[in-house]
């Protein structure tokens, strides 16, 4: 799970201990961005081209800004918590509760693998 990643000259993770996005330049001091209980609990961050896309208990959401803002792409349980992301060429791959599924249409529909 990338619960750590680098974004442009900053690193971001999740502190799963508060379920905030968090940031630093030099890794060793780290500076809350967001946290909130809308989106639910944090589980894997991915890059997207540009954007952040993080994969919640409540669906898969996307930064633009890198986290300070954030915006539901899928929010559902239709197909389970999703807990895990990966890009994969132009396809966005997610591992859920209910299994395996790929979104060719950067996460806003999803086909069970």
């Amino acid at each position: 799970m990338a619960q750590l990643l680098q974004y442009g000259a900053e690193m971001l993770r999740i502190n799963p201990s508060n379920n905030a996005i968090e940031y630093s330049r030099d890794g060793r001091n780290w500076t809350r961005r967001f946290s909130s209980q809308c989106y639910g609990t944090f589980f894997d961050l991915c890059l997207v081209g540009p954007d952040v896309y993080a994969a919640t208990q409540k669906g898969v959401i996307f930064s633009h800004d890198g986290g300070r803002n954030w915006t539901g792409k899928y929010i559902g349980s239709s197909y389970g918590t999703f807990q895990t992301l990966m890009l994969r060429g132009t396809e966005l791959w997610a591992q859920t509760t209910k299994g395996t599924y790929v979104s060719k249409d950067g996460g806003r529909n999803w086909m069970k693998r």
